[in-house]
């Protein structure tokens, strides 16, 4: 059977979530990082651009996994006009070959010592070498001829909340969002905090922190957010209803619940990107 034939006739048989689903599958597109040769999904919107930008950070899922999220999320902001590019950090994914998975550099640590030395890796890794990664992924998304390279917003859930915050203090995004990150380390690790305090408070966009109620700990979003306030700086949270149930499933919420929370996201990050848009 003729390739087109049989695409027909697949979509004709499977109905039209599989054809969407054809069509949701992202450029793989590579950039480096110092020496490193790393990998990233880029999702574009139809048309020739320049677009604006949103800059994804993924979580500490291994693999390929964090392809799930963009997969999920990346088609809101392409129906909406915007570029979503989920680069891979150094150990993950796409970049699996350039480097150690964070997570078992954390897990050697806890191993060899102590909660407290696997914590000070976790925060070593994600101020150096991983904010390396992603400031090297926001300056390949600014060579792009198709990117607005002055519209480039980032956003992140989990680890990737946290590397949001830092990468969020150290360059100008329009805007920042910060999903549930820390919220897993946030009790554990008081060097997590003063890193994140300092963060916000250093925070050159506004940022949205947003969780959903069973997460596994609200304590990140409601801290940071106040943090941001008392010095005027611009700030916003939103704490959502449960989903699912449990804590697992309340941090998931930050993709699997994107159809929940998506609106208001956009809502703040086009306020604060396109002000004068219609």
């Amino acid at each position: 059977m003729k390739p087109f034939i049989f695409l027909i006739t697949y979509l004709i048989c499977t109905g039209l979530t599989a054809a969407e689903n054809l069509l949701r599958h992202p450029e793989v597109v590579y950039f480096k990082s110092g020496d490193l040769t790393l990998g990233g999904e880029l999702f574009k919107p139809t048309g020739s651009g320049p677009f604006p930008a949103i800059l994804w950070n993924h979580g500490s899922a291994p693999g390929m996994l964090n392809s799930q999220a963009s997969k999920i999320i990346g088609p809101l902001f392409t129906a909406q006009g915007w570029i979503f590019f989920m680069p891979y950090r150094r150990g993950q994914g796409l970049s699996s070959q350039s480097g150690v998975y964070i997570g078992d550099e954390i897990t050697k640590a806890g191993k060899s010592g102590t909660e407290k030395a696997a914590a000070s890796t976790m925060i070593r890794l994600l101020k150096g070498e991983q904010l390396d990664d992603q400031i090297a992924a926001l300056n390949w998304l600014k060579g792009q001829k198709f990117v607005q390279a002055k519209i480039i917003a980032v956003a992140g859930n989990s680890f990737g909340g946290i590397e949001t915050i830092l990468g969020a203090a150290r360059e100008t995004y329009c805007a920042a969002v910060d999903a549930s990150g820390g919220a897993e380390s946030w009790a554990k690790a008081s060097e997590l905090q003063i890193l994140m305090k300092d963060s916000v408070r250093n925070s050159k966009s506004p940022i949205l922190f947003f969780q959903a109620e069973n997460d596994y700990d609200l304590s990140p979003s409601k801290t940071l957010s106040l943090e941001m306030k008392s010095i005027g700086k611009i700030s916003e949270m939103k704490i959502y209803p449960t989903f699912g149930k449990s804590n697992k499933d309340g941090h998931s919420f930050a993709y699997l619940g994107s159809s929940i929370w998506f609106n208001d996201v956009f809502k703040f990050i086009r306020e604060h990107c396109e002000p004068n848009a219609q």
